[in-house]
């Protein structure tokens, strides 16, 4: 790929008041249409046309910043993690809150499994606990005469009690339904099996966590590996200190290869097939394309004004978008030839 791809000008969403938090994309929907979630400080976490950027609504109800929003693989529910002691799921047709989940402490981590309309979500956050909710027992509805919420009866149980150490600040849930990944400021990785509510092994950090994802997009080859080597189950990518680690998304545990970079890293993605990542800075306002395999800087992207919270791959990785603590999101092509807006 040819260096042209992403010095072209990003397109600049508006519309938050206060720091951007997380970002994250629906799958692809009808082969070319995906949706992009932006969590923010503002408690008003927005849903956007992934393409474009185009607003498409703002989830009201948190009483907190918003820490962290996901999108169900269809983009038909939402999950959001809260200061205000919440998660909550969304119908993301209407608007709707379907469930409010109250917690002991601030929300940090959200997380659904890999299914069309997923009945279960995990949860994470200052409490130390991860949590697995039933979505599909109880809801909070709201009493149409005083408009008051009433108590969510959704119910829930702990996995692993007592192992972190620390605030919970990402979860992530792989194609293997039955694991789940927790990052915490404990500096821990660890890989948990639902079926056991056990951690199958843990991988310590160098630094304070940043961003822990997985990557949405490492196509298949013939023979059914991903991209080069990289498994198609996916590759967990880790930002923490001055360093990015990129974990085998098959093999609980297996670190393909770590990183380190000249600057402190808010946020990482990886770009499977064109074996490229990108960083967010927490230092600085920059962000940064290496190549995987050289490890060298490629490019540098300008144009935010604070540290890069959130940086993720669309799910056919023909863009990317970063979300900035000057409240603003930006999508930044990584493809030749016209996409989207870019023409």
């Amino acid at each position: 790929m040819a260096l042209e791809t992403t010095k072209v000008v990003p397109l600049t969403c508006h519309g938050h008041s206060r720091p951007v938090t997380h970002l994250s994309f629906s799958s692809l929907i009808n082969t070319s249409e995906y949706y992009l979630i932006s969590a923010c400080k503002d408690n008003n976490p927005m849903l956007r046309d992934g393409i474009t950027g185009d607003w498409i609504g703002t989830f009201i109800g948190h009483k907190g910043a918003v820490w962290c929003a996901r999108l169900s693989p269809g983009a038909t529910l939402a999950a959001t993690g809260s200061a205000d002691f919440s998660a909550k799921v969304w119908d993301t047709y209407t608007g709707e809150a379907l469930h409010t989940l109250q917690h002991n402490h601030i929300v940090r981590a959200v997380a659904f499994p890999n299914q069309a309309r997923p009945q279960i979500l995990a949860t994470g956050g200052a409490e130390k606990k991860l949590r697995i909710f039933d979505l599909s027992r109880g809801s909070a509805t709201s009493s149409p005469a005083d408009g008051q919420e009433t108590a969510d009866t959704t119910p829930s149980y702990e996995i692993g009690p007592g192992v972190h150490n620390g605030t919970i600040k990402s979860i992530v849930w792989g194609t293997d339904l039955n694991i789940l990944v927790t990052a915490a400021d404990d500096k821990k990785i660890r890989w948990w099996d639902l079926r056991s509510r056990s951690p199958i092994t843990e991988y310590t950090v160098d630094g304070l966590i940043g961003s822990c994802e997985l990557n949405a997009y490492t196509p298949e080859n013939v023979d059914g590996s991903g991209s080069a080597g990289l498994s198609r189950a996916g590759v967990l990518s880790v930002a923490a200190g001055k360093s990015v680690y990129f974990f085998d998304n098959a093999a609980p545990g297996r670190v393909i290869k770590s990183v380190k970079t000249a600057q402190e890293v808010a946020s990482v993605a990886l770009h499977g097939e064109q074996r490229k990542f990108v960083t967010g800075g927490s230092g600085d306002t920059w962000v940064r394309v290496y190549d995987f395999d050289t490890e060298k800087e490629l490019e540098t992207g300008k144009g935010h004004h604070g540290p890069i919270w959130s940086v993720s791959f669309s799910p056919d990785g023909k863009l990317y978008a970063t979300g900035s603590e000057d409240g603003t999101i930006k999508l930044w092509k990584f493809t030749t030839g016209p996409y989207g807006l870019w023409r």
